[in-house]
């Protein structure tokens, strides 16, 4: 499979994945061109067999996601009693489209790290840098997690971020 079929499938898969959210987010007693489009794409969608079926939800109450990890390359996703599969490309996708729709989202994330707050960091990770026409500095790091993640620093940020590290 060549690039271009397997960013074509990963983008299948996260449409899959909105298109089951939208069901699960519609009233069951409407029904719409975009909620029958919406159930035939459910057909599509690969179900494990051991998945068991949550009970549905009652008609007031909003459906509830239910995450779990059958295996280490697999994650499931359960919303509505839809479930779907994602492996570690469409992970990486959903993280992507997560992060860039979170980026527009209010309130910002906290300014602070908050107590409690669990993480995995990468160590040494793979690095780029750009120079912007501007004077800005692109940097993007390579995390295990969430991929490619860039940043860009003012002239002033990256002599902040040098004295920062350099510091004893």
């Amino acid at each position: 499979m060549n690039l271009q079929e397997q960013i074509g499938a990963l983008e299948l898969s996260v449409d899959q994945l909105n298109q089951l959210i939208q069901v699960a987010l519609a009233p069951k007693a409407t029904s719409t061109p975009a909620a029958e489009a919406a159930s035939e794409a459910e057909a599509n969608v690969a179900v494990p067999a051991e998945a068991a079926e949550p009970a549905a939800p009652v008609a007031d109450e909003k459906p509830t996601l239910s995450i779990a990890r059958p295996a280490q390359n697999e994650i499931t996703m359960t919303i509505g009693g839809q479930t779907v599969s994602l492996h570690p490309e469409q992970v990486g996708q959903l993280i992507e489209e997560l992060a860039n729709a979170r980026a527009s989202m209010t309130p910002e994330p906290p300014g602070g790290l908050p107590t409690g707050w669990r993480f995995v960091s990468t160590k040494n990770p793979v690095m780029a840098a750009q120079k912007q026409s501007n004077g800005d500095r692109l940097l993007v790091l390579r995390h295990t997690g969430h991929g490619w993640v860039p940043f860009t620093f003012s002239p002033e940020m990256v002599v902040q971020m040098y004295a920062m590290l350099t510091q004893r």
